[in-house]
Parts: structure tokens; sequence; C-alpha cells
């Protein structure tokens, strides 16, 4: 997949050219599902690259043919993942899906455990400066490389990788203050 490609590369004559961009897109859209730190099962994973497809076909119209596709694949499928998780929450929250389910705890156990890592981490990163926000933001839920988030904040690559080391030890020192290791 090029991450270099304009919207209107992908269009064929006068139509967009989804199975092309399915074909390019699928192995990117799961790098960025599986790196979202939401514990989705296959049938979910599915569901929501499907769902990015179906919203790019749907606003195939009202796309800007001179951007590139792999920022707004990579935001919408942010956004896909979050709103799949919401519902998930949601779910979870709903009363009458404990009285008329049967479940592991350990199951649930897991998830409230990883929907509160992910509000600690969300914490933290709001409390950190702009910059290493974003290259958190580019390498983890943008799926970009650490030579593509140099480029993109015209810094150095041994920055990146620096600023990513603390990053990570900083939130793992938050995490295992709250309670949690790599134990588990």
């Amino acid at each position: 997949m090029s991450n270099s490609k304009k919207i209107k590369e992908y269009i064929n004559k006068q139509e967009l050219d989804i199975e092309t961009i399915m074909k390019e897109f699928t192995n990117y859209i799961l790098k960025i599902i599986r790196s979202s730190n939401y514990n989705f099962c296959d049938e979910d994973i599915e569901e929501i690259a499907s769902d990015v497809f179906l919203v790019v076909w749907n606003n195939k119209n009202k796309l800007d043919i001179n951007k590139m596709l792999a920022p707004y694949i990579a935001g919408v499928t942010k956004n896909i993942i979050l709103k799949k998780q919401h519902n998930n929450k949601a779910t979870i929250d709903n009363i009458e899906f404990f009285e008329n389910t049967i479940y592991d705890n350990n199951i649930l156990d897991l998830q409230y455990e990883s929907i509160e890592k992910n509000n600690i981490i969300k914490n933290e990163l709001d409390k950190m400066k702009i910059e290493d926000r974003n290259i958190f933001t580019y390498y983890y839920y943008n799926a970009k490389s650490i030579k593509e988030i140099a480029e993109l904040l015209n810094i150095n690559e041994r920055k990146v990788k620096s600023r990513l080391f603390r990053i990570r030890r900083k939130l793992k020192l938050e995490l295992e203050k709250r309670g949690y290791s790599n134990e588990r």
C-alpha cells in the first residue's frame, strides 16, 4: 500500500475504484484496529473494516480528490473503532444484558481493565506536550512509521524513537502506579 497516493489516483472512469482501495488498505485498517488497545473479536474486526469501506463509498462525492487517502482512512477507522468501543461499553453498562446473558467474570474483568487502562493512557496523553502526544498518536493510532512521523513533524528519527521510549516508559510507570503491571 502506498500512503502517498491521492484520492484522485483511485478514480477510474469517473467512479471511485473501491476494489483497489479494499485491496490496498485492508491490511492497513487491520493494523490500526489491532493496535487500538481494544480487544475486539474477529467478527468485530471484520465489521469495522467493512464499515470503513462503506463510509468511504458513501462519502465518495464529498472527498477532496487532491488529498491523500491514507490519513482519511486512518481517521475513519479510528472513529469507527471509538464508536464500536462506545457501543460495546454501553452494552456492558446495560443491566438487562447482565440479567439475560451468561457471562464469564474473567472476560468482564479484562474488558473493564482494558477500558480503565485506556482511560489512564488518554488522561496521561492529555497532560503531555503536543509534540509528544502527536508522536504517540501518529505511531499507535494512525499506524505511521518512525520515518513518516519524523517527516511529518520535521524532526529526526532518533528524536522520534527517543520520545516514544520516554512516553511508553511514562505510561508504563503510571499504569504500574495504578496497579497494572505487564504480568496481566
